[in-house]
């Protein structure tokens, strides 16, 4: 068969798919170009073949494709009205494609240069310093490279820039009655690019209760390795995450992908004896930071603010963790704050973990799509939960030359309770 048989997707979840086609008009590759590969159910049909095919070989580069060309972005599984487990079937084909696939020496040193620079904070502040130079690629003879193209569009301005070296406490002390104790995860590109979202989250569950404890460690919780099929990292970071953060109350994540991935720390470690019960505890108790706030009863003051504002759904909230009415449930409950609705809320930015690096082009077609689905709403900025979906939305805000300002959920509110302006 094309999979090896560590791990290769189960055929119980592919024979559940029905092929209703109820999946195609969400999926972003499906919606690009109308190709029945590259839509949902048929990188179904993929997976049972690459089952069926007996001794007939090893993966073929064009089954590869079809899998490499998706977001992961998990839209078909809330339209699905077969509870089709696609989540869990990408998961196990990635890892397949990266260990039976030939790829180019080119291809996997850039994929070793994004996985070994965007997983470790220390060398991803060091990058930062360069990140002016970046505008070079923008033009002339660097510009004909669509990945120089892409990274260099993505760069975080010189505001980002400067969060690159400031430093979270790795204890925030609790105001008022204690109510428990909160992991944060500080992540790696929110930490280093958006460390006034973790400080706002920091000061946001201070304020309501809680103590914060932020460890330096782990630098990443595997989230970008994890949701490209590089396996080994992403279970080696996995364990490391757990061991760091598994004595606290709960885990607050400030980063959709990140949070997506951690609840799933169960199924990445199924097979490993010495960790699949700390992994399934530990996923239990993962929340996105919106997730956990809607479910106490707040203490703090809400100030009002004028603010009127595009919602983005990131695709790994919104889809992978089926959090969508908490983020607006806390915006909601500040006075001052109006939300407006995007058309085509499923349809993913193209960001995907460090798809718009390894597949710039759709990745700029859907960015752009998104932008502008964004700006129809006539809003004066934009609410997005996940720092992929912030460098992606922001560089193509910018080449429709209409920039806006996009701000986390905890950095609103942060704001709120503070009485102080964003």
């Amino acid at each position: 068969m094309a999979f090896d048989l560590h791990r290769p997707p189960e055929r119980d979840l592919i024979d559940v798919c029905t092929h209703c086609g109820f999946c195609l008009p969400t999926c972003p590759t499906y919606v690009l170009w109308g190709e029945e590969m590259d839509s949902p159910r048929g990188r179904i049909v993929l997976m049972r073949a690459g089952l069926d095919q007996g001794d007939a070989g090893p993966m073929s580069e064009e089954m590869a494709t079809h899998f490499d060309r998706c977001l992961g972005c998990m839209a078909c599984v809330t339209a699905c009205p077969s509870g089709v487990q696609y989540d869990a079937l990408i998961e196990r084909v990635r890892p397949q494609v990266e260990r039976n696939t030939p790829r180019t020496k080119t291809e996997r040193a850039l994929r070793r240069v994004v996985f070994e620079l965007f997983t470790r904070p220390g060398r991803l502040r060091v990058a930062a310093a360069l990140m002016p130079l970046a505008n070079l690629a923008k033009r002339g003879p660097l510009s004909r490279v669509p990945r120089l193209r892409a990274l260099a569009t993505l760069a975080p301005t010189n505001a980002h820039l400067t969060d690159a070296w400031q430093r979270l406490p790795e204890r925030v002390e609790a105001k008022g009655q204690r109510r428990g104790t909160i992991g944060l995860l500080q992540g790696c590109v929110q930490r280093v690019f958006f460390h006034r979202v973790n400080a706002a989250a920091a000061r946001v569950l201070s304020a309501e209760g809680f103590d914060v404890l932020a460890p330096r460690a782990p630098g990443c919780c595997g989230a970008l390795p994890m949701h490209a099929g590089e396996e080994p990292m992403a279970r080696r970071l996995a364990r490391r995450t757990i061991a760091a953060l598994e004595g606290c109350d709960s885990v607050a994540v400030t980063s959709a992908g990140c949070g997506s991935a951690m609840k799933e720390y169960g199924r990445l470690l199924q097979d490993d004896p010495a960790w699949t019960a700390r992994a399934q505890a530990f996923s239990a108790k993962v929340r996105d930071i919106t997730e956990l706030l809607a479910d106490i009863e707040p203490r703090t003051e809400r100030h009002p603010l004028n603010l009127k504002a595009a919602y983005h759904d990131a695709c790994h909230l919104a889809h992978a963790q089926r959090v969508r009415s908490q983020p607006r449930a806390i915006l909601a409950s500040i006075p001052g704050v109006e939300l407006l609705e995007p058309a085509e809320w499923e349809i993913c930015c193209g960001s995907a973990g460090v798809y718009n690096l390894l597949q710039p082009d759709a990745a700029a077609e859907l960015g752009e799509r998104k932008a502008r689905n964004l700006l129809a709403t006539n809003a004066d900025a934009v609410v997005a939960g996940n720092p992929g979906c912030v460098l992606q939305i922001s560089s193509h805000l910018e080449a429709l030359g209409r920039p806006l300002p996009i701000h986390h959920p905890v950095e609103i509110l942060d704001a709120s309770i503070r009485d102080s302006a964003l």
